[in-house]
């Protein structure tokens, strides 16, 4: 059994999460009894296996040049077959340095300035920034809201893919930030639209280890003509707490699409691996299946105690149900305030650092993201402080 109540000292981490001057800095003027629930990492320990092994590593005092070793590839290969039930050669895997720096990179070995790409909206913010840092616009397809849940409306994205052209569609899965998680026959629709169009998907499943309500189908899983058109970014990073390490991978099949991708990181010498991050990949995938189930199982509780208590006592805002990462996502659009003024205001005023919805692109001006993967008595304590500030909205 794990304690997730024990609460690791973040300020000393020097995390921005938790940084007094970078948080004033974002939403003004904010007491320093602040409840951080913005930038979405966790704010529990790491798993002690994995801890271990670093204090190993630490220990042996030297920390040179390595390299992507059989046991990285072993991992990554045995956790997808074993916990996604997919079948990956190790030919098909390239170590990256994050998600998001990949994200800027696979924009600038696929498209030139000027070209297009699509997105849904609302999305991780990262992926409309990383477009127009090479010059490259973004389409977004909105998605359609029915009973509070997210769909994708593939009538209007087909006619956008036809209009726009895009060469690459960016794709979330499970979405962030509401974490809907995509069924297979979705997903399937989204990767034969893209195949038939000549549109690149790549998919980001880095909130796929945090499943709570419903079952997580990878990308992985299509037929394999539809595979020879995807690229998958992802990494254990979300599951287990290790963002800082700045170590993911990629999943790619088509030979020519994984040699034109390989040549932009090695463009920017993307080669070999940070020494703890792939120690950080291999020990969480090997050792710590039980540490991610109890996690899940906390952040669970978590959501669905801010579920009840938003129900019970502020019910003219609403959460859609949180099927997979730590972030619930909350429609505050009955409240005649939009997110902006909403986060800004309940920071300054009550000390709860929410993220601002209309940072996710487009479409989500009348939502917040609150970040749950922290203790519970941070929960109990931001959502009274929520409570009354509603209250006095109102």
């Amino acid at each position: 059994m794990y304690d997730f109540n024990i609460k690791p000292d973040r300020v000393s981490e020097k995390c921005r999460k938790w940084d007094l001057e970078i948080i004033r800095d974002k939403f003004g003027n904010v007491d320093e009894d602040f409840i951080p629930m913005w930038i979405a990492d966790m704010d529990f320990k790491i798993p002690k296996e994995i801890e271990d092994r670093f204090i190993e590593t630490v220990k042996r005092g030297v920390f040179g040049y390595t390299y992507c070793y059989e046991e990285f590839y072993k991992s990554v290969i045995n956790w997808q077959s074993e916990i996604h039930g997919v079948k990956v050669n190790k030919d098909e895997i390239t170590l990256t340095y994050g998600t998001v720096s990949t994200i800027h990179y696979t924009i600038q070995a696929f498209c030139n300035e000027g070209d297009n790409i699509i997105l849904n909206t609302p999305v991780y913010d990262p992926f409309e920034s990383a477009s127009k840092k090479q010059g490259v616009n973004v389409t977004t397809n909105t998605l359609d809201i029915v009973d509070n849940r997210y769909y994708i409306n593939f009538e209007t994205l087909e006619k956008q893919i036809k209009t726009y052209k895009p060469k690459l569609m960016l794709f979330c899965t499970p979405h962030n930030p509401s974490g809907r998680i995509w069924s297979l026959e979705e997903i399937r629709k989204v990767a034969k639209l893209c195949k038939e169009n000549s549109v690149i998907l790549v998919a980001d499943e880095v909130h796929a280890e945090h499943i709570h309500f419903g079952k997580f189908e990878s990308i992985l899983r299509l037929e394999d003509d539809l595979l020879e058109n995807i690229i998958l970014l992802t990494s254990p990073n979300k599951g287990f707490n290790l963002g800082g390490l700045k170590t993911s991978y990629s999943i790619v099949r088509n030979k020519e699409i994984r040699n034109k991708f390989r040549k932009k990181l090695n463009q920017n010498s993307i080669t070999s691996p940070n020494v703890f991050g792939i120690i950080g990949i291999i020990t969480a995938y090997d050792e710590c299946r039980v540490w991610l189930k109890e996690v899940n199982e906390y952040i669970k509780e978590n959501y669905l105690i801010v579920e009840k208590f938003i129900k019970e006592k502020v019910p003219m805002i609403e959460a859609m149900k949180m099927e997979s990462s730590y972030l619930a996502w909350i429609d505050i659009s009955e409240l005649g305030i939009n997110s902006n003024e909403f986060t800004t205001k309940l920071a300054t005023e009550k000390g709860v650092l929410l993220e601002d919805g209309a940072h996710f692109v487009a479409d989500g001006e009348n939502y917040i993201r609150m970040n749950l993967g922290t203790q519970r008595e941070n929960v109990y304590n931001a959502l009274v402080r929520i409570e009354a500030f509603i209250n006095g909205l109102i």
